[in-house]
């Protein structure tokens, strides 16, 4: 396990400035970040020739225990690596404005009424042409899947084919955030002829539409994808070949970007910046993102104080969240409410009921539920930034009379021990959600009956999610409907937002014409990889 102080470096410096100080912090302003065009951080020279190999570095492999089946893929990490050979309908662009893919244009007849027209000459990778009956069965199939992600199509009542090139969705109520869950990898339109016939089993065999197929995988250590050659985008993609390394230690990334062992590596420690600066032909950007950090307070373990709404309450009130933001992220992220900032139409996190309240009123709310000496261990995952988000957040509490152990895991010893067992045996924990496209989305996962990944922790709030469902149903004053929202999940306060998640992705320039966007919604830093052009052989 990796040792805090070597994890902060100069957030370990300012969060002892913050350790000592009762007051505010001081930390200096991050640089403005330059774009490349409205919209992106980063645009592939298209003068480039094509072809090559690409070296990439992340830290993570996709989640084993659900194999390859993209509708049962629950984390982003997953969904970014199933991305380059899965497609859905819709994507999204640079302004998370809902975009054709698969659909090459859309019909809304009335609210509850979608018709997509799907695009022609798509193919799988096997070479067979995609009907509208792949794009039925697969949205059928996601819908009556045990997926988390069936939760977030909304009410459909109705999926069928209207001719041969459409496909009819009707809804049983109006459902504004309905194409952006349409723009997730695990709604992804799959070979349901061959799954159908059972000669591909998705959970092991990748089969998609998309630019890349798989050549080979060995679990936690690498992937290596081959071009489609017959990828409908004419033109993508680019590189011929990408060989993706798993290595989740971000000192081995920042070595393979400096010795040229990787040509783009994402990166986590806010210090990875100033720790590249002198390296040649490496550029660091910061893409901004609407995923954001929150805390899990288990309301449901056997004596725990935390199941008490005053415990809750004065935690939140405690928590300051734009120290967080500068000391933890060096800046580069922001406070949020339930509904991620960034977002048109999100919540002030500023307007909380929360934010009004002082640190004398916490211990108030303390006093009154007898937890004067409230302690608890706070588990994460050891995977910069997030030890020293917790760091700060320990800081904060201790400002309540509250103490916090924090506990640092491995990734999958993290997630056994949050996930695992309902009720769930750990106190607090820490972890992040994709913030998507459309501010209601992520609301969403704040009843327990929907989401099904945190009923082990967490009690359904049946006026929170009535609430929820009604900001999702286009209401006149959409912006009030979901300030109710964050209101009321701020008074709930069994799951707690924190502050956004910028991602930092670092790429040799002399290797590498990367596109990047300026804000990403899933948790993709790969997104646009096809449009990535070598600059030498590797």
């Amino acid at each position: 396990m990796r040792p805090i102080r070597l994890a902060c470096g100069v957030a370990a410096a300012l969060l002892a400035t913050a350790c000592a100080a009762t007051g505010t912090t001081t930390t200096p302003a991050p640089a403005a970040q330059e774009t490349a065009a409205p919209g992106f951080l980063a645009v592939a020279d298209q003068a480039l020739a094509k072809g090559g190999t690409l070296n990439l570095q992340v830290h993570i492999d996709s989640g084993a225990a659900t194999g390859y089946d993209p509708q049962l893929a629950d984390v982003a990490t997953t969904w970014q690596l199933l991305s380059l050979s899965y497609e859905t309908l819709v994507t999204v662009g640079p302004d998370f404005g809902v975009q054709p893919l698969l659909a090459e244009k859309w019909d809304t007849p009335d609210d509850k009424t979608y018709v997509f027209h799907l695009r022609k000459g798509v193919t799988f990778s096997n070479g067979r042409e995609m009907t509208a009956d792949d794009v039925v069965g697969s949205l059928k199939r996601l819908l009556a899947s045990k997926s988390v992600w069936a939760g977030q199509l909304g009410p459909v009542e109705e999926i069928t084919k209207d001719g041969d090139g459409k496909v009819r969705v009707t809804l049983k109520e109006p459902y504004t955030p309905f194409l952006a869950a349409l723009a997730n990898v695990p709604a992804a339109i799959l070979p349901m002829k061959e799954i159908d016939d059972k000669s591909v089993d998705p959970a092991t065999t990748l089969l998609g539409t998309g630019p890349y197929v798989v050549e080979n995988h060995r679990q936690d250590v690498s992937w290596t994808f081959k071009r489609n050659d017959a990828y409908w985008n004419q033109g993508k993609p680019a590189a011929d070949t990408l060989n993706i390394t798993i290595a989740p230690e971000e000192a081995a990334r920042i070595a393979a970007l400096q010795n040229g062992g990787a040509a783009l590596a994402t990166l986590g420690n806010v210090d990875s910046e100033t720790m590249l600066a002198g390296a040649k032909d490496v550029k660091v950007v910061t893409q901004a993102t609407t995923d954001f950090y929150y805390l899990m307070l288990n309301s449901l373990k056997p004596g725990s104080k935390l199941a008490d709404p005053k415990v809750r309450q004065a935690i939140g009130i405690a928590l300051d969240t734009q120290q967080i933001a500068d000391v933890a992220l060096g800046g580069k992220g922001k406070p949020t409410a339930i509904t991620p900032a960034g977002l048109p139409g999100a919540c002030d996190p500023a307007a909380l009921p929360s934010a009004a309240r002082s640190l004398d009123e916490a211990k108030q709310l303390l006093a009154e539920a007898g937890a004067q000496n409230l302690s608890f261990t706070l588990t994460i995952f050891n995977t910069e930034p997030a030890p020293a988000v917790a760091q700060v957040i320990q800081q904060n509490l201790q400002q309540a009379g509250i103490t916090v152990k924090i506990e640092q895991l491995d990734e999958a010893s993290w997630s056994g021990k949050v996930y695992g067992k309902a009720p769930a045996e750990f106190d607090a924990a820490m972890s992040w959600f994709a913030g998507y496209a459309d501010p209601g989305m992520v609301t969403k996962w704040w009843n327990p009956e929907t989401a099904g990944f945190n009923a082990g922790f967490m009690k359904p709030d049946p006026e929170l999610s009535k609430l929820i469902d009604a900001a999702n149903q286009q209401p006149q004053d959409r912006a009030k409907a979901l300030a109710d929202v964050c209101a009321r999940a701020d008074a709930d306060a069994q799951m707690i937002p924190l502050v956004t998640r910028p991602s930092t992705v670092a790429y040799r320039a002399d290797a590498l014409s990367p596109s990047l966007y300026a804000t990403e919604g899933y948790g993709n830093v790969l997104r646009l990889v096809a449009d990535a052009r070598v600059k030498k052989p590797q």
